[in-house]
């Protein structure tokens, strides 16, 4: 009998965490690096409240530009794992290989930016 119960409750938080992770966010936000430090590569996770065109900038230490990853349309949603996230690999748009150091990335969607920093480490 507790066999049965036990099965039914999983079954339950199963559901709700489903439909939980279905709900778009609250806010657009940026989110940490992962991992960070890193070498070479590193997804950047974010949530978008609404739909938006996404493109992430990355900027060395000097506030040069590095790097343009246009994600292109996403959907309000939350795109946190690996699978989702945007990838960086570590190189510049001409497909060089960057320095150690920090950098900082900024995430535009629509009328949203933010800015957060990353070290990578060779």
């Amino acid at each position: 009998m507790a066999l049965v119960e036990d099965d039914v409750l999983k079954a339950l938080e199963v559901d709700t965490r489903e439909t939980m992770t279905q709900l778009p966010p609250k806010h657009t936000t940026l989110l940490q690096n992962y991992p960070n430090p890193f070498n070479p590569e590193t997804w950047i996770p974010f949530q978008l409240a609404k739909e938006a065109e996404v493109v992430i900038q990355i900027y060395n230490i000097k506030g040069e530009l590095v790097r343009v990853l246009s994600i292109g349309h996403k959907s309000a949603g939350c795109y946190l794992s690996k699978e989702k996230a945007v990838f960086w690999n570590g190189k510049n748009q001409s497909g060089e290989a960057v320095a150690n150091g920090l950098y900082f990335y900024t995430l535009k969607a629509g009328e949203f930016q933010a800015t957060r920093k990353m070290i990578l480490v060779k």
